[in-house]
């Protein structure tokens, strides 16, 4: 055999072990526990939100031990878990202002200003509302899960799933979810910065009938040092919509103001 059909044989040899190893490694399903976590994850985050394209109302009171009880107002438009405009509608001073995801990629468009301003999802909103409490529809998209053990809590069962950021850029750097094992209702959820501080606490409460099927109505977010300081979001109209993918982009917006 010639040097040249050998290099050939050599390389389509490396060539396809390559490929082989690849193939493999896309295709290697997760471990029965790490795919019992995720599965748990989206069951619970398909309660939380529609999976489709859909739109809600969320009402916020945020009282504090040291300031007067902030009251606001937002129209949030959805589609999978990267495509979100928020609405302020009230207080009437600020309506007009619309923020927009694309990704991880937040702004905020104002009515006298030219230039979008870029945000962060971790940055404050609210209250204890930061802005990707409302940007960003689910877990799922945003953490690895880990399934840590099981509670039982008033006579019920639960998951306690750890949620592990994929990269800085989203909410929160660690998370911990109490899952219904009879039903993937989400009960609380602990947020942690990547110190480890608790930084927050949540509840879901009063599920009710929305977009077709029972979901909470009601989350209060807490200070994990001052309790006092929280925030109470409730959920209102929310129906599935037909949100075409023109809708979150700049141009759109300028309808919407």
């Amino acid at each position: 055999m010639s040097m040249t059909s050998i290099f050939r044989v050599g390389f389509l040899s490396t060539f396809l072990i390559l490929a082989l190893a690849g193939t493999s490694a896309a295709d290697e399903p997760l471990p029965a526990e790490d795919a019992l976590a995720r599965s748990i994850l989206e069951k619970s985050d398909e309660i939380r939100y529609p999976s489709n394209a859909f739109q809600v109302d969320v009402d916020i009171a945020s009282f504090s031990s040291d300031a007067a009880t902030e009251k606001r107002k937002y129209r949030i438009l959805s589609k999978g878990n990267d495509n979100t405009v928020v609405m302020i509608l009230e207080p009437a001073s600020e309506r007009g202002q619309i923020m927009l995801m694309k990704g991880r990629d937040l702004w905020v468009f104002m009515p006298n200003v030219s230039q979008p301003i870029r945000l962060g999802l971790a940055q404050r909103l609210t209250g204890q509302v930061a802005n990707g409490d409302l940007a960003r529809a689910n877990f799922s998209g945003d953490y690895t899960p880990r399934l840590l053990r099981s509670e039982k809590l008033d006579g019920e069962d639960y998951y306690v799933l750890e949620l592990l950021a994929v990269d800085r850029g989203v909410t929160y750097h660690r998370v911990l979810l109490w899952v219904n094992k009879s039903n993937y209702r989400p009960r609380k959820a602990e947020f942690y910065a990547l110190s480890g501080r608790l930084l927050k606490t949540s509840s879901y409460e009063n599920f009710e009938n929305q977009a077709g099927r029972q979901r909470p109505t009601r989350m209060l977010i807490q200070d994990a040092l001052k309790p006092a300081d929280r925030s109470v979001l409730e959920y209102k109209n929310m129906v599935l919509r037909d949100l075409p993918d023109k809708v979150f982009s700049k141009d759109y917006l300028k309808k919407l103001q």
